[in-house]
């Protein structure tokens, strides 16, 4: 999962099982990140608005439905984007993508009776819901495990052009965002969910997995520190 040089130094490489349970309750975080930002009301994240446009659009079904459909159009473009690095395994991709649809579902359930009317409530409700999202992926990140088909998809595009990741991400997320702004045109009249908010959700997003990853490196340094230490007094 890890895609740079920063990434992989923080990765679990211990048991698989601890790997898998970190990455499940990264997934259930993320998706808690996700409806809270939706709650807020204030713009959310290029797939969130596009998945949630959907369901203004198509009102029988769910936001998580819509996400789930998403990862699966994305797994389909990866095969044809780069078809002989294609494996069966791939799939497995899925299993992780229905999770956070049914989390998402779940999420924005329980997040129901949050109304708030204030918009300085509702700014700060957006910052904590991204703090929560990036923590989300931070565990993910740190499980190293399976990544989802739209992060595949990035990563297969990587793969064929050698462009920048971060540059392709953009151009994803861009691309997300024109979308979601056309079918709110063209079936809504308007365009929904795209706002201040989202502007707010890039930036503080990447903001604040680059703080966890240097919470995390500098708690690490603090513990091989104390080991050292302890060995030391050991062999004295």
């Amino acid at each position: 999962m890890a895609h740079h040089a920063a990434e992989a130094e923080i990765v679990d490489t211990g048991s698989l099982t601890r790997r898998w349970i970190m990455y499940v309750l990264g997934i259930y975080i993320l998706t808690f990140g996700v409806s809270l930002a939706i709650r807020a009301g204030v713009g959310i994240s290029p797939q969130s608005s596009l998945t949630r446009t959907m369901t203004l659009v198509y009102t029988p079904l769910s936001q998580g439905t819509y996400n789930f459909m998403l990862e699966l159009i994305m797994l389909g473009l990866t095969y044809l984007v780069l078809p002989k690095d294609f494996k069966l395994k791939n799939f497995a991709s899925l299993i992780p993508a229905f999770v956070l649809a049914v989390f998402l579902d779940l999420n924005l359930k329980l997040t129901e009776f949050i109304v708030l009317e204030e918009y300085a409530l509702r700014v700060a409700l957006l910052v904590f819901a991204d703090a929560a999202l990036a923590f989300g992926l931070f565990l993910m990140i740190r499980a190293n495990l399976v990544l989802m088909p739209i992060d595949m998809f990035v990563n297969t595009i990587f793969k064929r052009t050698g462009w920048k990741w971060g540059n392709i991400k953009t151009g994803f997320d861009c691309t997300l965002l024109v979308t979601s702004a056309l079918i709110g045109l063209a079936f809504l009249g308007e365009i929904k969910f795209i706002r201040e908010g989202t502007i707010l959700n890039a930036i503080l997003v990447g903001q604040y997995i680059r703080l966890y990853f240097f919470l995390y490196k500098k708690m690490s340094a603090k513990k091989d520190v104390a080991e050292t230490g302890k060995l030391e007094t050991v062999a004295s």
